[in-house]
């Protein structure tokens, strides 16, 4: 080895730190040389004994070129001393004693082999990423290295927590080696203002003009990686400036003409998702054109689904990228948003075990025999509610038994090394349909072969997969990862003993029923691309999408969207067929509910798949406490109101009202529409026998139900204390109003309370009755609730006032010797 890289001062403390203790955390920048010179460094320590150093890395790329690099150093190629393992591809040998691997190898390692018998040393590269796989892997090295006290762990980052790594290392050593980072500048352009692939087009050609060496462009995702390359080989003219896509589902090949250096008086442009950010040098880099967008895929556990969201990247992460230009010279940074923004940033980017779908990890704790998630040791505890659904889901499948225990159908799943809804498919299936399953699981394991497609007819990319398939002429098909699904199928195939051809793609539906059947979709009456899913939530197809038209749909992929999610991928099937496959998860039912739109109760047999009706007829016998009971699910959906309220009711609860605030609440119910809504079902329910419809409901006789609540002690009191009437000195009775205030209200005409020298009172003289005295007319003239005071001082006034307006009625000087009347004088 004869490079110099800043990591090579910091190997021998590394080397004494292990020889001490079981493990260390290495931080290291970009360019240190930790990926590759570590691993070399640490092959021939005595405590390794011979044994294999395996080295994680988060990504196929990342794991190809390290292996290579640690081979070109050694003067070999892949496959002797240095090898490599992903999930299609390999090159391992006897010799091999550095295994490169991609994160879910380890996981499926651990599993077939716990004590991880002739490794010496796990290595985790770039784990500041905390993709789901190291956080599980790390944990469950954690669980092995308690058993074996010659396994030694290795942490290495750019950009981490390293106190935190270290306290769940047990105070495991820090080690931090200085960068090889040249100077860069950084010129800040702004957010753009519309789309985003003009503003890189404008960037490039700014940095094309302004700065030497190759460039590198971060963008979110492979579709805006094909935008922003159809737009730059339009504008581009000069053939020494080449423009290299890299990405994940690129073939190989295409990725090493994006890693090979420029030849001589060339440049590269290189557009590149979050792949470039760590663990590759890419030679002749010296500007970066930073976009400053992420994709991640975020799992949803209200409606079960994973979303992609774009969104800002972490300042971490934004540092990692600009250094990609000072790797080999001094270089330059555009960001493509404004320097005020960078404060806002997040600081680190968020752990993938806090918003992935949990379904394979909680499948992977099941396998290792752990009930409970805090057993195991974790930077980032796996959310309760996403592990508790994925969980919901794995016993759904078969994977777990009662007790959430692994079934021998989930230890089976594990060793398929698929989601486990591709791998219960890729058991489930029978016979012919077993090679068409292996199909299905081989695109649905990848981005979607048909470059926005509009059309979601899963189909098609089947009878597209297969050789010999009709042309995909005229058809947005990538043709590199084609060709990695039908190497993926055909490695399902072969791990399955499989042979022969698929059945027909017609088949598809009823197979994506067996990995997705909370996704199945009823089509919804008169709106056309619309259904409803098993999960209770809505999906929907644009109008002019063939499928449409279907009557029934197995749905695989689509998006979280709050109200209606939008389908991508998806198959028709029949009832029929939904009978056959989903058979243990329908159910039988007899519902009597309250139908807000018919306004009446309905009372059916069902037959279900969650949300779905496959058959309904009506019920020949409902009980009647249960249509009573679905009624009252009615009255207390629209409150209230929806009651046959009359003034004797309103007025009885008001008296009662009364009587609580004097006498105490303790001794008197409370018949407060709150109070009366919160527990409908004891005093309304033995009333609604025999209606069905909200109309039935005015039969009710809300006074009398009121009354009956109360004892016949009571109701005696009541009348007592609370009268409905009171008789006025004229002799006639006149109502009170107990509704309007803290005391009740009599109405009566000035003239019928001749006489009175005080006023009236209730609740035994305790609270005074509030008087409305009108004039002959039935107007108001006064409101007193002192009729001493007002005959004292106010009557004088009311009588000169009124007498010459109503004449014909009495006006004496002195109300308190006159009679009470309701008449007129009396002619003469």
């Amino acid at each position: 080895m004869t490079e110099t890289l800043p990591i090579e001062e910091l190997l021998p403390n590394l080397r004494r730190a292990l020889a001490k203790q079981r493990a260390a955390v290495v931080e290291a920048p970009p360019g240190a040389g930790k990926t590759t010179l570590v691993p070399l460094a640490l092959l021939e320590e005595p405590w390794l004994a011979g044994q294999k150093i395996l080295m994680l890395e988060p990504r196929r790329l990342a794991a190809r070129a390290a292996a290579a690099r640690m081979a070109s150093l050694l003067g070999e190629v892949p496959g002797k001393r240095i090898g490599y393992r992903t999930r299609l591809d390999s090159k391992v040998g006897r010799e091999t004693r550095i295994e490169v691997v991609t994160e879910g190898i380890l996981t499926r390692r651990l599993q077939s082999d716990p004590g991880l018998d002739g490794v010496g040393l796990v290595i985790f590269d770039e784990f500041h990423e905390r993709s789901l796989q190291a956080d599980l892997g790390l944990a469950l090295c954690l669980e092995v290295q308690a058993l074996r006290d010659d396994l030694r762990l290795l942490v290495m980052s750019a950009t981490l927590d390293g106190t935190a790594v270290a306290a769940l290392l047990g105070d495991a050593p820090r080690l931090t080696s200085a960068g090889r980072q040249h100077p860069v500048s950084v010129t800040h352009l702004g957010r753009p203002r519309d789309r985003l692939e003009p503003a890189i087009v404008a960037a490039v050609r700014q940095a094309l003009r302004e700065a030497r060496g190759d460039i590198l462009v971060f963008l979110p995702g492979e579709g805006e990686i094909r935008r922003c390359e159809t737009a730059l080989t339009e504008v581009i003219t000069d053939e020494a400036v080449q423009v290299r896509p890299l990405y994940g589902a690129l073939p190989p090949e295409r990725q090493d003409a994006a890693l090979r250096p420029a030849e001589a008086r060339q440049r590269k442009v290189i557009l590149a998702t979050a792949i470039a950010e760590t663990s590759l040098t890419i030679e002749g880099v010296r500007v970066v054109i930073d976009s400053g967008l992420a994709r991640r895929a975020r799992f949803d556990p209200a409606s079960g689904m994973t979303r992609l969201e774009t969104g800002p990247v972490s300042r971490a992460a934004a540092d990692q990228r600009r250094g990609r230009a000072g790797r080999t010279a001094p270089g330059h940074c555009y960001r493509l948003w404004g320097a005020a923004e960078e404060r806002a940033l997040p600081a680190f980017d968020r752990p993938e075990i806090l918003d992935a779908d949990l379904a394979p990890l909680a499948l992977e704790l099941a396998a290792w025999g752990v009930e409970e998630a805090e057993q195991l040791a974790w930077l980032d505890p796996p959310p309760a509610a996403a592990l508790a659904q994925a969980r919901d889901l794995l016993s759904a499948l078969g994977a777990l038994d009662a007790d959430g225990r692994i079934t021998e159908h989930g230890r089976a799943m594990t060793r398929l090394s698929a989601h486990p809804r591709l791998a219960h498919m890729l058991l489930a299936a029978k016979g012919e349909e077993k090679p068409l399953a292996c199909d299905l699981a081989a695109l649905l394991s990848e981005r979607d072969i048909l470059k926005g497609a509009r059309d979601a007819d899963l189909r098609l990319r089947l009878d597209l997969l297969r050789e010999g398939a009709a042309t995909t002429q005229g058809l947005p098909v990538d043709r590199g990862l084609l060709r990695r699904c039908r190497q993926a199928a055909a490695d399902w195939r072969r791990r399955l003993g499989l042979s022969g051809k698929p059945a027909s793609s017609e088949a598809a539906g009823r197979l994506l029923a067996l990995a997705y059947p909370e996704r199945l979709g009823q089509a919804r009456s008169g709106r056309p691309g619309s259904f409803q899913l098993a999960n209770g939530r809505g999906a929907v197809l644009r109008v002019e999408d063939p499928l449409a038209a279907a009557d029934w749909l197995a749905v695989a992929h689509l998006d979280g969207g709050e109200r209606d999610a939008r389908i991508f991928l998806a198959a028709p099937l029949t009832q029929a067929e939904i009978e056959l496959v989903c058979a243990e998860r329908i159910e039988e039912s007899e519902t009597i509910t309250w139908n807000e739109r018919s306004g009446r109760v309905e009372a059916l047999w069902q037959r279900r798949i969650g949300a779905l009706v496959l058959e309904r007829r009506p019920l020949a016998r409902p009980a009647p406490e249960q249509i009573a009971a679905a009624l009252l699910q009615a009255v207390e959906r629209r409150g209230m109101e929806s009651l046959p309220w009359n003034q004797a009711a309103r007025q009885l609860q008001a008296r009662v009202a009364l009587l609580r605030r004097v006498e105490g609440e303790e001794t008197w119910l409370d018949l407060s529409d709150a109070a009366l809504a919160r527990d409908l079902a004891s005093w309304l329910q033995p009333y609604l026998h025999g209606m069905t419809r909200l109309e039935d409901l005015q039969r009710l006789d809300l006074t009398a139900i009121l009354t009956d609540r109360l004892d016949w002690p009571q109701r005696q009191r009541l009348d007592s204390l609370a009268p409905t009437h009171l008789t006025a000195p004229s002799g006639r009775r006149h109502r009170l109003d107990y509704g309007t205030g803290e005391q009740p209200v009599l109405a009566v005409k000035l003239q019928e309370m001749f006489g009175a020298e005080s006023s009236p009172s209730v609740a035994g003289g305790r609270v005074p009755v509030l008087l409305h005295l009108l004039s002959p007319a039935g107007r108001p003239l006064q409101v007193t609730g002192d009729l001493r005071t007002f005959w004292r001082e106010g009557y004088r006034e009311v009588r000169a006032e009124m007498r010459g307006r109503y004449p014909k009625h009495p006006w004496p000087e002195d109300p308190l010797t006159a009679p009470a009347t309701a008449r007129a004088k009396a002619r003469r």
